[in-house]
């Protein structure tokens, strides 16, 4: 069984090597018995770490091991492309809109958006009939950004308020489903399982999420400054060694809303945005002054310029869930002066 693709497909990419095939990833075990992942790990698989057992989620393993992305088998078949570099800003621009309006068309039915106010997902919003769906604690910078975004949209959107409550309940259980109980891994997806939670509460069974923008587009500091956090000395190999991080953010994504009951759905991470990011070099990703630069330029024909603009905090933070969760912990008798005190508070939770 395969999520994302075709059996045949995958089976096309293996034997020409392309390992950018079509479609938004795939992952999954081959008629032949050979477990796949595509070359971002879009979609998340396991297997057992001492029998051939496998499975979507690590939840159903006895001793899950995450299976390598580019993968199938024992063998590495895709490993990320190297395309030569646009020359010119503007054609740069022109195909990476090109790109984001053929993967935007998607079938929206039973499909909700989780929405931020930001760049990323308000151009995922902008060519779907779907509702918009936020979270965060009252007052935070999440929430004051979508209705901005929504109202500039003429959208109307969907507002949850966490309070605690919500917090103690859901930690368990996408530190579960993704068998992560850090404090980083958790602060982020928590906000995706509150959404697809509701949505689903609201009898939709997709979420469209934003994903991979950042990853893709040179949206991080440390690729602009090419420091310690990286090991290349250019823009451009240092959006590469950020690239290679998505298998691992992705899963826990994929997972965290799997467990609201909701299938993802990612368009920014379709393999036509991929190619065309890929082909971006230096300012065309980001500057001192700007960040994912020619995503901005190509956003400005799906979303008004304000919010292809404006710069967006982590959702973590922007909706003031990992604030929230810390002082839980604390509250709990977790100090701040103890290692790793809000890992330890999930962990109390879990038991």
């Amino acid at each position: 069984m395969i999520h994302g693709a075709s059996p045949a497909l995958v089976d096309r990419a293996i034997e020409s090597g392309d390992s950018l095939p079509g479609g938004r990833g795939f992952a999954g075990r081959l008629p032949d018995g050979r477990s796949v992942r595509d070359v971002l790990g879009r979609y998340p698989v396991f297997t057992e770490r001492s029998s051939a057992g496998w499975a979507f989620s690590p939840a159903e393993l006895e001793d899950p091991v995450s299976f390598p992305a580019g993968h199938a088998g024992d063998e590495r078949v895709w490993t990320l492309p190297d395309p030569p570099a646009f020359v010119a800003e503007d054609e740069a621009t022109e195909r990476v809109a090109s790109a984001l309006e053929a993967s935007l068309g998607i079938d929206d039915d039973g499909l909700a958006v989780a929405f931020s106010g930001g760049v990323d997902s308000a151009v995922v919003a902008s060519r779907l009939d779907a509702p918009l769906y936020v979270v965060g604690f009252e007052g935070s910078h999440d929430l004051e950004a979508a209705r901005e975004s929504a109202s500039a949209m003429g959208r109307e959107l969907r507002t949850i308020e966490c309070t605690h409550t919500d917090i103690e309940r859901a930690v368990p259980i996408v530190a579960r489903a993704t068998g992560r109980a850090n404090a980083m891994d958790v602060g982020i997806a928590l906000p995706l399982f509150l959404v697809a939670e509701r949505a689903v509460e609201d009898g939709h069974d997709r979420l469209a999420v934003g994903q991979g923008a950042d990853e893709l587009f040179g949206g991080y500091e440390k690729v602009i400054r090419a420091d310690h956090r990286v090991e290349a000395d250019s823009v451009r190999g240092a959006t590469r060694e950020v690239i290679a991080s998505l298998p691992e953010q992705l899963e826990r994504d994929v997972l965290s809303i799997r467990a609201a009951g909701a299938e993802p759905v990612a368009p920014l991470l379709d393999d036509r945005v991929v190619d065309a990011a890929l082909r971006l070099d230096g300012p065309m990703l980001a500057t001192e002054g700007e960040r994912k630069r020619v995503f901005r330029r190509a956003a400005r024909g799906f979303v008004p310029a304000e919010i292809a603009d404006r710069e967006k905090k982590a959702v973590q933070y922007g909706s003031l869930i990992a604030r929230e969760i810390d002082r839980l912990a604390r509250r709990a008798g977790y100090k701040r002066r103890m290692d790793d005190h809000v890992t330890q508070y999930v962990e109390s939770l879990l038991e």
